[in-house]
Order: C-alpha cells, then sequence, then structure tokens
C-alpha cells in the first residue's frame, strides 16, 4: 500500500466519479481504476459499488476512508513537523477554530505570532464545531481553539482553557433599556431575543442558563450569523446577548449599548483542543504558548 492509493480513493470518495477524480488528479480514468483496483487487493475487501451509471462507498469503505485520511494527513504533519525542527524560519500552523474565537478572539494573537515568526504560513479554519471535531479526528488539523461548552471525548482529546468569555445583554443606542446601568430579566420579558438556531453550541448554552434562572423569552428571532444579529439589534428587530469581545467596536462607536442584568452572569470558558500522546509540532507549541500568556 502507498500514499499514491491512499489519496486516490480520498480522491474518488469524494467526488464518487471517475473522470473527475482523474481529472483532480492530474492522472487518466484507467489509471484510478488501476490505483482503486489494487488498494482493493492490498486490503482484501471492495471499496466501491457499482449500481447502474451511479459509484457508491461500500460499507467497508466509509468505515475506512477516515483511516486512510488519517494516514495521509499525518504523513504530511510528520513532513512539516521535521522541516521546523531545526528552526521556525518557514513552515505552517494549521489549526481549527469557532466563529466567534476565529473572528474576534485570535486575530489580535496571532498578530504577535507572526511578529514574533514572520516566516511561519498561519492557515486557520474556521467553520462548525462539528466539523472541527472531524477535523481533528482525521488529523487535518493539530489543534482546535473553541468553547468549553463544545463536548469532546476526554479520553481523547487533551484541553485546556485559556480565556473566559462572558456573553452580555445588547441594545441599540435608542432602546428604552440603553440608559439604564442595569436592567432585570422582568425587563426582558416583552423583548425579542435574536440568536443563532437549536443547533449552535451558544445557543444550547443559553437556553441552559435561562432555564437555571427560571426565565423564558416568548419571543425568538433566529440568525445563523453573528455579524447579521448584531446589524439586527442596531436596527430594532430586537435584543441578543453575545460575547463581550464581539461587540468591543460597535460598543465603542456607540451602535450597541451593554446592559448588565441583575443577578445574572454568562460565563463560559475557550480551551484548546488536541490529540493525547500526540506530537505536536515546534510553531503549534509556540502558539499554544502564546494562549497561555493570555490566559485570564
Amino acid at each position: 500500500m502507498n500514499l499514491t492509493k491512499l489519496q486516490t480513493f480520498i480522491t474518488l470518495s469524494d467526488c464518487l466519479n471517475f473522470t473527475l477524480a482523474a481529472e483532480q488528479l492530474y492522472c487518466s480514468q484507467p489509471a484510478v481504476s488501476m490505483q482503486i483496483q489494487s488498494l482493493e487487493r492490498d486490503l482484501g475487501f471492495p471499496l466501491f459499488d457499482r449500481i447502474g451509471k451511479k459509484l457508491f462507498l461500500t460499507k467497508q469503505g466509509e468505515h475506512f476512508k477516515p483511516y486512510a485520511e488519517q494516514m495521509i494527513n499525518l504523513f504530511h504533519s510528520s513532513k512539516e513537523h521535521i522541516k521546523q525542527l531545526d528552526n521556525l524560519a518557514s513552515g505552517t500552523l494549521s489549526f481549527g477554530a469557532s466563529n466567534f474565537v476565529g473572528v474576534y478572539l485570535l486575530p489580535a494573537i496571532l498578530s504577535d505570532f507572526n511578529k514574533k515568526f514572520p516566516g511561519i504560513k498561519i492557515n486557520m479554519n474556521i467553520t462548525s464545531s462539528s466539523h472541527l471535531i472531524h477535523m481533528l479526528e482525521s488529523k487535518k488539523v493539530e489543534v482546535l481553539v473553541l468553547s468549553d461548552r463544545i463536548p469532546i471525548d476526554e479520553n481523547r482529546f487533551q484541553f485546556k482553557n485559556f480565556h473566559q468569555d462572558e456573553l452580555v445583554l445588547i441594545v441599540n443606542n435608542q432602546h428604552r433599556l440603553a440608559q439604564k446601568d442595569m436592567c432585570t430579566l422582568k425587563d426582558l420579558i416583552d423583548e425579542t431575543l435574536v440568536l443563532k438556531p437549536n443547533k449552535s453550541a451558544t445557543r444550547n448554552f443559553l437556553d441552559g442558563e435561562f432555564k437555571e434562572y427560571g426565565f423564558r423569552f416568548p419571543k425568538y428571532m433566529e440568525i445563523s450569523n453573528l455579524e447579521a444579529i448584531k446589524q439586527s439589534v442596531i436596527h430594532g428587530l430586537g435584543v441578543s446577548i453575545v460575547s463581550n469581545f464581539s461587540i468591543k467596536q460597535e460598543i465603542k462607536s456607540g451602535l450597541l449599548v451593554e446592559v448588565p442584568i441583575e443577578g445574572v452572569k454568562f460565563l463560559r470558558g475557550i480551551r484548546y483542543i488536541y490529540h493525547r500522546g500526540s506530537h505536536l509540532s515546534p510553531a503549534t507549541k509556540q502558539f499554544l504558548s502564546l494562549l497561555d500568556q493570555k490566559s485570564v
């Protein structure tokens, strides 16, 4: 078995079309077919079924795919790590981050990293928490940075909280609560809460917190994008509860107003996660060191 066969399998499993796979791999269609047949002989089981004109992964192929991805990604990671052993004059820092962390918290830290190691290319993948976990499991990235409210397998992954994030109530500058030093949950009974849909980690966190306080908003507006949520509040569609470091510019400019809620705190940790026992690249170790220095 060799890496070429594995890469051919992964490419074909993604597009399920021999012609497209050949185009992406810059080879002929018969070459793709030969690589797959050879891999199937090596493994001793079929990877694909052809039903009519359509191609499907077999059950064995579906189970084999994550292992193939790990082997390919581990090979590329090993080359990257060895390249960085002598010095950090070149190489890549590759990691995944959830949306609010990647957009609002990490850029300042990455700026410090870039000044210290200008030769290291930064590759930050911002996507959903479920996709991030898949990327870490398949070793497409070495480390993730996300909320501690996202469940992980603690037996498989090492993690450390390095920052505490507070979610706060925001209203626009014309709102009746904008001039108040503080409000109560009763003040919010008639308000529309603008927040992310049910499947988001932030939504699940807030629903659990409000349940603890014995409060439920009667009216909701669901928007999947944080920037759109902020714009909705600015334009008077409702109020929202968001991370305090995601609204610094709008607060400074006066477009939004933060209103403390009496007796209520929404706190969550931000942590980094990586495989237990994994060999982290020198660049990743330096990055995690910077995160530790930002601990609050």
